[in-house]
């Protein structure tokens, strides 16, 4: 595990540039550096040893020297991929050097044959061409920034990329600004959707695609190499398929366990990371793994972790955090994500990681569960209105207005799935934003794309590949990385095997909701593995008491931040506090969502050169 840099301008391609764009992201790999810079391109790395701790430092060149790799992940399966590549003359016993001899022999198509989450660099020497790539769900992060120039198919030249984007701040020529388009999307979505991040210029590459520049010319082309697609096999049967289910996560996770340095696991309430420990606890068998849970002065999970780590005898460990805590470390988070994630977990996420490095230095944690087998409830409401079509509308219109309990349920009868489901947060609904906004309105991102991509699945599935392709790789995974990295930590996520993906884009949604339970065929796998309370307990989410703990105090850096005062109605926002300090309504996400962007703002546009320590 590590970060990557690069510069692919030859005109910026300079060691001291390289060094301090590297420098910045230390924390991803404190371990040690490597670098490369002829005079067409700078390269460089920070490493977390995890694999091959004494020989696998990088950049790897393959033995003729052409061709050079920077690595970022890891790969489970790189054992296996060795033997079917038993002709490479291997220096090292990484899995970063398994990467480069597929790459010799297969090209890009080595790609579909990785176990594994990556974001990597190879360099052609000879050629000049720099080929980079990013792992199937998006579980490691790519930047890239571009310049205006006339060159490459769209009128646009790379100039670096990155595995965080503050990397680019040490760059001359690099400024910081907002994309608007990024923040209006960020109002709906509670993170950013788009490929274009917060920054002008500043993109992400894509889950499942790779980009190659040849140096020479200044062209770049981008491409995805991988899709994930549900289809669903009505015909599957369900003893079957519920072995299967254990006997493919119990490799995945086992898979996930191959390390050179001591593995942990976060374990919170709930069935997912239930499952990743209790199969953890099997392969390491009488040796105890350990646990880590965090909690919140008044709420916590750990009565709901112990059902887990007490049977199995985990050495758990479980911390607290309290609101002055939780405040003071926002700004310290937000230099970590880069783009602001308005998810008040995170931040809990932030401590575990902080603890849990204390005594490991790799954690298994159970995200990707929800979206592959149908673990939201949310994704109950479909079947609910499907019953609810079968009165008259004029009924549904009524109950729909009505301050009965059900009225959600019969708006959303009322409508299609594409006009209100947006993914699995939705913030400020859209004739909020028109009225809080004062600028023009914005697309809403790839949503359309999505819903064509998806037509033909029940309303249900299309939910499930909506929030894969949006709020998995926006939110789910970004506060994985970001906050388990700011602290040194690799986070590994067994549910996001490409075994357990292809496995769980074919069950039907029988085997996914049955009389109101989600996740039902995962959680049948688990009978008699899972203590009962545990594998029956309804998801939660992660309980984070910010409702309580949003004070006046603490949101008058809202209010006095200089661009939400130019591009919002400021009144409106003082009404949203006022109600919620008043407990008139409840605002807590609304707040916290404008908290998290005046945070942002200050970080990185009003105080661009600030660097926080942890």
């Amino acid at each position: 595990m590590c970060g990557i840099t690069g510069i692919t301008d030859k005109n910026l391609a300079k060691k001291e540039f390289i060094e301090k764009m590297t420098t910045v992201i230390a924390h991803r790999g404190p371990d040690d550096d490597g670098f490369l810079v002829d005079e067409h391109v700078a390269l460089g790395m920070r490493r977390l040893s995890i694999i091959d701790l004494v020989h696998g430092e990088q950049p790897i060149a393959t033995p003729d020297g052409r061709y050079k790799i920077f690595f970022n992940g890891e790969i489970y399966n790189y054992k296996e991929l060795k033997k079917e590549l038993n002709n490479y003359q291997y220096k090292t016993e990484s899995d970063t050097e398994v990467i480069l001899a597929g790459f010799v022999k297969w090209g890009p198509e080595v790609l579909k044959k990785l176990r594994g989450m990556f974001a990597f660099c190879i360099y052609d020497t000879q050629e000049k061409k720099i080929f980079l790539a990013r792992d199937f769900f998006g579980i490691k992060p790519l930047y890239y920034w571009t310049q205006a120039r006339p060159m490459g198919p769209i009128g646009l030249a790379c100039v670096a990329f990155s595995s965080e984007i503050k990397s680019f701040f040490e760059l001359p020529g690099f400024k910081p600004e907002v994309n608007d388009a990024a923040v209006y999307n960020y109002l709906s979505y509670q993170y950013n959707p788009l490929e274009e991040t917060f920054f002008k210029n500043v993109f992400k590459l894509p889950p499942a695609h790779y980009l190659t520049i040849d140096l020479k010319t200044g062209k770049w082309e981008k491409k995805r190499y991988w899709q994930f697609k549900f289809s669903p096999e009505e015909a599957l049967d369900e003893e079957n398929t519920r072995k299967e289910i254990l006997n493919t996560m119990e490799d995945s996770v086992a898979h996930h366990m191959i390390a050179d340095v001591p593995v942990g696991s976060f374990l919170s309430g709930g069935i997912d990371s239930s499952i990743i420990a209790t199969l953890m606890q099997k392969v390491r068998g009488e040796k105890k793994i350990k646990t880590f849970t965090v909690g919140f002065n008044s709420v916590s999970e750990g009565r709901e972790a112990k059902e887990t780590s007490e049977p199995l005898g985990t050495d758990h460990t479980e911390i607290s955090v309290g609101a002055e805590e939780y405040f003071a470390t926002l700004p310290k988070a937000v230099w970590h994500f880069d783009e602001p994630v308005a998810d008040p977990s995170a931040i809990g996420l932030y401590f575990l990681a902080r603890e849990a490095r204390k005594h490991v230095k790799v954690v298994l944690s159970g995200e990707g569960a929800d979206e592959l087998f149908g673990g939201y409830n949310i994704y109950l409401a479909p079947i609910a209105a499907e019953r609810l079509r079968k009165f008259p509308k004029f009924i549904l219109k009524l109950i729909s207005v009505l301050p009965f309990r059900g009225r959600n349920y019969a708006q959303r009868a009322l409508l299609k799935l594409e006009d209100w489901y947006i993914g699995n947060a939705l913030v400020f609904k859209p004739e909020e934003i028109r009225s809080l906004w004062r600028d023009n309105p914005m697309s809403r991102g790839i949503l359309d794309t999505l819903y064509r991509e998806a037509a033909g699945l029940s309303d249900s599935t299309k939910m499930q590949y909506i929030d894969i392709n949006t709020w998995l790789v926006g939110d789910i995974l970004a506060k994985a990385d970001k906050m388990t990295m700011a602290h040194s930590l690799e986070l590994r996520v067994p549910f996001l095997d490409s075994s357990v993906a292809t496995l769980a884009s074919k069950l039907p949604n029988k085997f996914k909701w049955h009389n109101g339970v989600t996740k039902y065929l995962l959680r049948e796998a688990f009978k008699n593995v899972l203590p009962e309370s545990t594998r029956k307990r309804k998801k939660l989410g992660f309980p984070t008491p910010v409702r309580e703990w949003i004070t006046k105090e603490r949101t008058n850096v809202i209010l006095e931040n200089p661009y939400i005062k130019s591009h919002f109605d400021v009144a409106k926002i003082e009404e949203l506090i006022s109600d919620h300090i008043s407990k008139r309504t409840d605002n807590s996400r609304k707040i916290y969502l404008l908290l998290m962007l005046a945070l942002w703002y200050n970080v990185f546009i009003e105080n661009s050169k600030l660097k926080i320590e942890n």
